[in-house]
């Protein structure tokens, strides 16, 4: 019973490896996440051949098929808790937009604001932000409890140019950043 045990370990550490180095990739950090992959191709191959080897034990490919469900779950985990990068929050609004500006501009975010009309409103307001995926969450509670009937949609940023204001809470180092720390 511990070969199987053994396969399961490794499956679930060699997928939740695929999943972080699929998130380096796109978010540009070739370099880790080539070190990243040569870690998860030789789990890989000690797993995938002790269950080659032993076709007949169903107990070894059950562990293997659950190893990969399970490192899939857990790799979703570790991306959201890594956070690497930045996201553009599009906020869509027919109200007056100055007091979610104002409250939004008190928290630290940068907007732009653009004016439009839509086929339900004359006009709306048009709020675009670029944010820390870290802060993410902080924002989309403050807007679903504050401002529940507000439009927003979310989008990956994969380059942003370096040195950009666009948060003035104080940023963290560029070694922690690039961990997603």
């Amino acid at each position: 019973m511990a070969l199987p045990l053994l396969i399961l370990i490794a499956r679930i550490v060699e997928t939740s490896l695929e999943t972080v180095r699929t998130i380096y990739i796109n978010r540009g950090h070739a370099n880790l996440a080539g070190w990243i992959g040569i870690a998860k191709t030789g789990i890989w191959l000690l797993s995938t051949g002790i269950v080659i080897t032993n076709l007949g034990n169903y107990w070894n490919l059950f562990a293997y098929l659950a190893g990969y469900g399970l490192g899939t779950l857990i790799g979703m985990q570790i991306e959201t808790m890594i956070s690497l990068g930045y996201v553009i929050v599009r906020l869509i609004t027919p109200a007056d937009p100055q007091p979610l500006i104002t409250e939004l501009s008190s928290l630290g975010y940068g907007m732009t604001r653009i004016e439009g009309s839509g086929s339900f409103s004359q006009t709306v307001a048009i709020i675009f932000m670029i944010v820390p995926r870290t802060a993410l969450g902080q924002l989309l509670v403050l807007l679903s409890t504050r401002h529940p009937d507000i439009l927003y949609t979310v989008e990956d940023v994969r380059t942003i140019k370096e040195g950009a204001k666009i948060f003035h809470k104080d940023t963290k180092s560029r070694i922690l950043g690039f961990f997603g720390l």
